[in-house]
Protein backbone atom coordinates (compact mmCIF):
# COMPACT_ATOMS: atom_id res chain seq x y z
CA UNK A 1 0.00 0.00 0.00
CA UNK A 2 2.98 2.05 0.55
CA UNK A 3 4.25 1.79 -2.71
CA UNK A 4 0.37 2.70 -4.00
CA UNK A 5 0.51 6.13 -1.86
CA UNK A 6 4.11 7.42 -3.20
CA UNK A 7 2.57 7.02 -6.76
CA UNK A 8 -0.33 8.79 -6.23
CA UNK A 9 1.94 11.97 -5.07
CA UNK A 10 1.38 14.20 -8.39
CA UNK A 11 5.21 14.27 -9.55
CA UNK A 12 5.12 10.56 -9.74
CA UNK A 13 3.24 8.31 -12.28
CA UNK A 14 1.29 4.94 -11.71
CA UNK A 15 -0.52 3.19 -14.58
CA UNK A 16 -2.63 -0.07 -14.59
CA UNK A 17 -3.27 -2.64 -16.98
CA UNK A 18 -7.43 -3.52 -16.48
CA UNK A 19 -8.85 -6.10 -18.05
CA UNK A 20 -12.91 -6.28 -17.21
CA UNK A 21 -13.03 -4.01 -14.62
CA UNK A 22 -10.08 -6.28 -12.77
CA UNK A 23 -6.53 -4.73 -12.16
CA UNK A 24 -4.05 -7.42 -13.89
CA UNK A 25 -1.24 -5.45 -13.87
CA UNK A 26 0.14 -1.80 -12.70
CA UNK A 27 3.62 -0.03 -12.37
CA UNK A 28 5.40 2.79 -11.64
CA UNK A 29 7.79 5.25 -12.01
CA UNK A 30 9.07 7.86 -9.88
CA UNK A 31 11.56 11.04 -11.40
CA UNK A 32 15.07 11.79 -10.16
CA UNK A 33 18.35 13.55 -10.92
CA UNK A 34 15.90 16.78 -11.77
CA UNK A 35 13.85 14.65 -13.94
CA UNK A 36 16.75 13.49 -16.07
CA UNK A 37 16.54 10.09 -14.75
CA UNK A 38 13.21 8.19 -13.69
CA UNK A 39 12.67 4.83 -11.02
CA UNK A 40 10.79 2.31 -12.38
CA UNK A 41 9.30 1.05 -9.41
CA UNK A 42 7.36 -0.93 -8.71
CA UNK A 43 6.30 -3.55 -11.60
CA UNK A 44 3.52 -6.07 -10.41
CA UNK A 45 1.91 -8.65 -12.67
CA UNK A 46 -1.44 -10.84 -11.41
CA UNK A 47 0.40 -14.44 -11.05
CA UNK A 48 -2.15 -15.83 -13.50
CA UNK A 49 -1.55 -13.52 -16.29
CA UNK A 50 2.47 -13.38 -16.64
CA UNK A 51 3.68 -14.10 -19.23
CA UNK A 52 1.06 -12.99 -21.87
CA UNK A 53 2.63 -9.88 -22.55
CA UNK A 54 1.12 -7.25 -19.30
CA UNK A 55 4.24 -5.96 -18.17
CA UNK A 56 6.20 -5.79 -21.47
CA UNK A 57 2.98 -3.84 -22.58
CA UNK A 58 3.47 -1.92 -18.87
CA UNK A 59 7.04 -1.34 -18.85
CA UNK A 60 6.65 0.62 -22.74
CA UNK A 61 3.82 3.10 -21.56
CA UNK A 62 6.01 3.52 -18.54
CA UNK A 63 8.78 4.39 -20.65
CA UNK A 64 6.65 6.53 -22.55
CA UNK A 65 5.48 8.85 -19.83
CA UNK A 66 8.67 9.34 -18.59
CA UNK A 67 10.00 10.45 -22.10
CA UNK A 68 6.98 12.24 -22.47
CA UNK A 69 8.15 14.30 -19.37
CA UNK A 70 11.52 14.91 -20.25
CA UNK A 71 13.64 11.72 -19.15
CA UNK A 72 17.04 10.54 -20.64
CA UNK A 73 17.64 7.29 -18.59
CA UNK A 74 15.03 5.01 -16.90
CA UNK A 75 16.23 2.24 -14.19
CA UNK A 76 15.46 -0.35 -12.39
CA UNK A 77 16.82 -2.32 -8.82
CA UNK A 78 16.39 -5.76 -9.22
CA UNK A 79 16.79 -7.54 -5.74
CA UNK A 80 18.74 -11.35 -5.83
CA UNK A 81 17.69 -12.20 -2.62
CA UNK A 82 16.09 -15.49 -2.75
CA UNK A 83 17.89 -18.82 -1.24
CA UNK A 84 20.81 -19.54 -3.16
CA UNK A 85 20.26 -16.95 -5.08
CA UNK A 86 18.74 -16.82 -8.81
CA UNK A 87 21.62 -15.02 -10.86
CA UNK A 88 25.32 -15.47 -11.11
CA UNK A 89 25.94 -12.62 -9.48
CA UNK A 90 24.66 -14.16 -5.92
CA UNK A 91 27.17 -15.50 -3.51
CA UNK A 92 30.24 -14.77 -5.48
CA UNK A 93 32.70 -12.05 -3.96
CA UNK A 94 32.16 -8.90 -6.02
CA UNK A 95 34.96 -7.30 -5.15
CA UNK A 96 36.70 -9.29 -6.90
CA UNK A 97 36.57 -8.85 -10.89
CA UNK A 98 32.99 -7.11 -10.90
CA UNK A 99 33.30 -5.84 -14.12
CA UNK A 100 34.21 -9.72 -15.35
CA UNK A 101 31.12 -10.97 -13.64
CA UNK A 102 28.85 -8.23 -15.29
CA UNK A 103 30.42 -9.32 -18.35
CA UNK A 104 29.16 -13.06 -17.92
CA UNK A 105 26.30 -12.05 -15.85
CA UNK A 106 23.79 -15.19 -16.58
CA UNK A 107 20.05 -13.87 -14.67
CA UNK A 108 18.79 -17.83 -14.33
CA UNK A 109 15.05 -17.31 -13.15
CA UNK A 110 15.38 -13.97 -12.09
CA UNK A 111 13.48 -10.85 -12.68
CA UNK A 112 16.59 -9.01 -14.25
CA UNK A 113 15.85 -11.51 -17.54
CA UNK A 114 13.00 -9.96 -18.21
CA UNK A 115 14.37 -6.60 -18.39
CA UNK A 116 17.45 -7.35 -20.04
CA UNK A 117 14.73 -8.97 -22.87
CA UNK A 118 13.48 -5.13 -23.07
CA UNK A 119 16.97 -3.52 -23.67
CA UNK A 120 17.94 -2.69 -19.89
CA UNK A 121 21.62 -2.80 -19.39
CA UNK A 122 23.51 -3.38 -15.95
CA UNK A 123 24.28 -0.32 -15.08
CA UNK A 124 26.12 -1.45 -11.54
CA UNK A 125 25.45 -4.01 -8.67
CA UNK A 126 25.01 -3.40 -4.70
CA UNK A 127 26.69 -6.30 -3.46
CA UNK A 128 25.28 -7.33 -0.39
CA UNK A 129 22.36 -5.28 -0.09
CA UNK A 130 19.99 -8.17 1.09
CA UNK A 131 22.47 -9.70 2.94
CA UNK A 132 25.74 -11.76 2.56
CA UNK A 133 25.66 -12.73 -1.23
CA UNK A 134 22.64 -11.13 -1.60
CA UNK A 135 23.19 -8.38 -4.24
CA UNK A 136 20.92 -5.67 -5.79
CA UNK A 137 20.81 -5.60 -9.41
CA UNK A 138 20.72 -1.88 -11.03
CA UNK A 139 19.64 -1.91 -14.72
CA UNK A 140 19.03 1.10 -17.12
CA UNK A 141 17.91 2.30 -20.40
CA UNK A 142 18.46 4.95 -22.59
CA UNK A 143 15.45 6.67 -23.32
CA UNK A 144 16.57 9.05 -26.31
Amino acid sequence: MDEINELLIPENTLLAAVENDTVIGWGGILPKYNGNVFELHPLVVRIDRRNQGIGRAIVAALEDSARMQGGLTIHVAADDEKGNGETSLANVDMYDDLPGKIKSFSPGSHQSGFYIKLGYKIIGVMPDANGVGKPDIYLGKSLR
